[in-house]
C-alpha cells in the first residue's frame, strides 16, 4: 500500500514539473514574440527618424542655398 501511495505522489509530483515546464516554454515565447515585436517597431522608428533628418539636412541646404542668392 505505501508503494502505491508513494507511486501515486511521484507521478503527482513529476506532473507539477511538466506542468510547469510547459508554463515557462509558453512565457518564454510569449517575452521572444514581445521582443520581435519591439525590434520592429524600433525600427520603423528609426526609419522614420532617419527620414526626418534628411528631410531637415535638405531644408537646412536650401534655406542656406536661398540666402547665399
Amino acid at each position: 500500500m505505501k508503494h502505491v501511495i508513494l507511486t501515486l505522489a511521484l507521478a503527482a509530483l513529476a506532473g507539477c514539473g511538466v506542468e510547469t515546464a510547459a508554463t515557462v516554454a509558453t512565457g518564454a515565447a510569449i517575452k521572444k514574440q514581445e521582443m520581435d515585436t519591439g525590434k520592429k517597431t524600433m525600427g520603423e522608428v528609426q526609419q522614420k527618424v532617419d527620414q526626418a533628418t534628411q528631410l531637415m539636412q535638405e531644408n537646412a541646404r536650401r534655406t542656406a542655398e536661398a540666402a547665399d542668392k
